[in-house]
């Protein structure tokens, strides 16, 4: 199954500095400027998530000069919840971008969403061979309600969405194979308890927020050292998932390594799982803009195609972990 990436496009909130806003999330501000991130996005109250995943989409499509109707396939990545519950928001951004013809697929799967994507492509295009054109979004819009976009994590979230159009047979960014790993055993990390079938929104209670990684030590009993093992069983198997894919897409090592956004510190541990430095990595664009979950990978792809700094023929591995717990690698030839 062949098909290669036509165009990207993108649509952030605005860039401001860590250090001007940090004190407003949090008082421990040592902590998160150790992190390296140096800005994030952040959007204003009125755009919501749907805004973002539609305005990056018009213009991925815009610049291949594909109208939506024309679309067969529309695959949406979120992180964070969208402006409603029982709400199919990729059916809606189908609707609002008058792509009637196409399939709306929603991928939740945290921060590999932008990963995964490309698989759920593949399959489409082999199961339906009349398919030709399809349109991947990743987005991540932080509901504050819930997620301190600072305080959280270990990553910095910003607000913003990447898209990008793909096209059966064609020849440059080739998709080659896609792996995930998956282990239900973390799935709680960073769940909310209120608000499900299972604990209902009640009035008069305390204000409802995601667990945090505070909570990832409850989990490890506060022992360091079962964390710290924890940490590392994460990013070696960013670089299994990584093996896994080139395995499967008949390559050997990627020549460039694109990771999901995370701090300065992870970078430069999963960087030494492949016994390469962090230089040909995109940490430079992780730490300038930050985490934007499910649209890292196309932003940071279509940020170094812009540069012109990779090659025709390169190889290069899309990798990350994210909420379930989940492990992908999209391998793709430029």
């Amino acid at each position: 199954m062949e098909f290669g990436i036509v165009s990207f496009g993108s649509a952030l909130g605005e860039r401001v500095p860590v250090a001007d806003v940090v004190n407003e999330y949090t008082q421990d501000t040592e902590r998160v400027l150790d992190y390296g991130y140096r800005g994030i996005h952040r959007c204003t109250p009125e755009v919501g998530l749907t805004d973002l995943a539609a305005d990056a989409a018009r213009d991925a499509l815009r610049t291949a000069e594909i109208d939506a109707q024309d679309l067969d396939l529309l695959v949406l990545a979120i992180t964070d919840i969208p402006e409603y519950l029982y709400w199919d928001v990729a059916a809606h951004l189908q609707h609002v971008l008058g792509a009637d013809r196409a399939e709306a697929v929603l991928i939740a799967q945290g921060c590999v969403g932008g990963i995964t994507c490309f698989d759920q492509v593949a399959g489409r295009f082999a199961t339906h061979p009349d398919h030709r054109t399809a349109l991947m979004v990743g987005v991540n819009r932080t509901c504050e309600a819930y997620w301190n976009r600072m305080d959280t994590h270990s990553l910095l979230f910003s607000d913003g969405a990447a898209a990008a159009v793909a096209v059966r047979d064609h020849p440059s960014c080739q998709w080659g194979a896609t792996e995930v790993m998956t282990d239900g055993r973390f799935a709680s990390f960073f769940r909310m308890d209120d608000g499900g079938a299972a604990n209902p929104f009640t009035s008069g209670v305390d204000k409802p927020h995601v667990r945090d990684a505070w909570d990832m030590m409850e989990y490890f009993d506060y022992d360091p050292d079962r964390f710290g093992e924890f940490v590392d069983l994460m990013n070696s198997r960013v670089h299994e998932v990584t093996t896994r894919a080139c395995r499967r897409a008949g390559v050997g090592e990627p020549d460039r390594l694109i990771l999901f956004h995370d701090n300065a510190r992870t970078f430069a541990a999963v960087a030494e799982k492949f016994g390469i430095t962090t230089d040909r990595t995109n940490v430079e664009i992780s730490l300038r803009d930050g985490h934007f979950g499910a649209a890292d990978h196309l932003l940071s792809l279509s940020g170094h195609l812009d540069a012109g700094e990779f090659a025709s023929g390169d190889v290069v591995a899309l990798a990350g972990m994210g909420r379930g717990m989940h492990w992908a690698c999209t391998v793709v030839r430029i």
